[in-house]
């Protein structure tokens, strides 16, 4: 027996980060959606839990955010069966494209199926935020006002009609660097989150472009000026609005019609080596 969980991509319409808790933790506002890129999670029964993955980038023991949904899991439900996890990687890593925590909600959807739990979707995100404060989003990998830690979704519905074109620079970020280096005491970027709302709800994408923004995008470009560049790139080709997606250094800019986004992608494509053109699930 074999279970194969889709893992997708997802990128931050709107990121706002709003205070650090006294445990450290951050508040979040964000809007964030998936889309058609995606990884795959192969699952079989097994005596232990075990994954391996095709990238040479990714640990494959507890420090990989789908070993730890996994051991989470068994220990919330009492489980002692095991399980061998494959992951097929199509997600660039460390990229803000969300894939070690989408990774690690497919394991807990298949897990909650190879294991027989019948855990409802909430429960499967309140398990998974303690892997990541992505994982909770991950679990539903529907676009969501996500709130509080990341533990709260609040599905939004259909989207506006658009194709997206992503770019990731050859560089690696690490999100704990990037949100250990906020500084809550200093002006930041911030997206205007109910312009985005209300563009999602009526269907009309200049309005959710018009509200889009990403309050870390400045404190990661600065580190990483490549960022800025494909920015500037990517609307410079034809899309409307262009951003990072979470701590980067993945960037993505939105087009209103396929035939302007390929020609974003084809143009791109001479200047970055890893781009994408996807469209939102659904």
């Amino acid at each position: 027996m074999e279970i194969v969980q889709k893992a997708p991509a997802k990128i931050n319409l709107s990121l706002d980060a709003l205070y650090r808790h006294q445990d450290g933790e951050h508040e979040w506002k964000m809007v964030m959606t998936s889309v058609d890129l995606a990884d795959y999670v192969h699952i079989r029964p097994a005596a232990t839990i075990q994954v391996t993955t095709d990238s040479g980038f990714l640990p494959e023991d507890p420090r990989n955010l789908a070993y730890q949904a996994a051991l989470a899991l068994a220990a919330h439900a009492g489980v002692r069966q095991g399980a061998r996890i494959h992951i097929e990687k199509h997600i660039p890593v460390a990229a803000g494209l969300g894939g070690g925590s989408s990774d690690a909600a497919a394991v807990l959807r298949g897990l909650n199926q190879l294991w027989q739990l019948g855990y409802s979707n909430a429960l499967l995100a309140e398990i998974g935020l303690t892997v990541d404060s992505d994982v909770p989003y991950c679990v539903y990998s529907q676009t969501a006002l996500v709130t509080g830690r990341g533990e709260i979704v609040q599905p939004l519905g259909a989207l506006p009609s658009f194709w997206v074109v992503l770019a990731k620079p050859r560089v690696s970020v690490s999100t704990p660097s990037i949100l250990n280096a906020i500084d809550y005491a200093q002006p930041m970027p911030r997206p205007d989150t109910d312009a985005v709302l209300m563009g999602i709800a009526s269907r009309d994408f200049g309005l959710m472009a018009q509200g889009m923004s990403n309050s870390l995008e400045q404190l990661t470009a600065s580190r990483y000026p490549e960022i800025t560049a494909l920015k500037t790139r990517l609307v410079k080709y034809g899309a409307r609005v262009a951003q990072m997606s979470g701590s980067g250094p993945t960037v993505f800019g939105l087009c209103e019609k396929a035939s302007r986004a390929q020609r974003v992608y084809n143009s791109m494509k001479g200047f970055c080596r890893e781009v994408y053109l996807v469209r939102p699930l659904g």
